[in-house]
């Protein structure tokens, strides 16, 4: 896997139900490069620390492999890469192949997979239109939020490098599709509960399966 590009946001106002509101979405690519740190990512731009930024969503990971699939849905918008408001748009990411609980070393940071995405009408509104998150669903391939275990410099061309790979098999898009199935096999739930890289709190809301 390599950084295809670095990409932060500023501060962008648009209308949501007839209230201003304020996102940090609109992330474009950077040449400066980006220093990952514990609780976000350095001059990037985060509105909503309820939801985003924190120990598990430091920094949003998408894969650039999959951009040639959106381009075709959606030919009119203007693209570059951060179009998912990602912090780091990586070419080779599969979610089917990534486990969480993996640690990789990019540029200077030594980072941990955390968890998906899960996308909100803030990407409808990059997007301009609340359809994108039934499909972005159905894609199946959200991206990755990481812990940052190394504050570091990351740059476009640094590898990203597998330093241990978690002894738990679940995957990246295995916990993205447990969020949504409406019955919750056993098998995979197990597996969810017993990653200790999975953050508490999902485990917690999880809980009622198990029962």
């Amino acid at each position: 896997m390599k950084v295809i590009s670095t990409n932060t946001g500023s501060s962008v106002t648009f209308e949501w139900n007839g209230e201003k509101e304020q996102t940090g979405i609109f992330k474009y690519p950077t040449s400066k490069g980006l220093f990952l740190r514990q609780n976000d990512v350095k001059d990037d731009t985060i509105i909503d620390r309820v939801h985003h930024g924190g120990i598990n969503k430091a920094c949003y990971l998408f894969s650039s492999d999959y951009y040639s699939y959106w381009k075709k849905l959606y030919p009119n918008l203007s693209w570059d890469w951060g179009m998912f408001g990602e912090n780091l748009t990586i070419e080779g990411l599969d979610e089917f192949k990534v486990r969480v609980g993996n640690i990789y070393r990019i540029g200077e940071a030594l980072v941990q997979v955390s968890q998906p995405r899960e996308p909100c009408y803030k990407l409808g509104i990059r997007f301009e239109t609340q359809k994108i998150l039934k499909e972005f669903i159905a894609h199946n391939h959200p991206g990755t939020y990481v812990k940052i275990l190394e504050e570091g410099t990351v740059k476009t061309g640094d590898d990203v490098v597998l330093i241990e790979r978690s002894s738990n098999s679940l995957t990246v898009q295995q916990f993205y599709e447990l969020m949504f199935l409406k019955e919750k096999p056993r098998e995979l739930l197990t597996l969810f509960m017993t990653n200790e890289s999975v953050p508490q709190y999902k485990k917690d809301r999880f809980k009622k399966y198990l029962s």
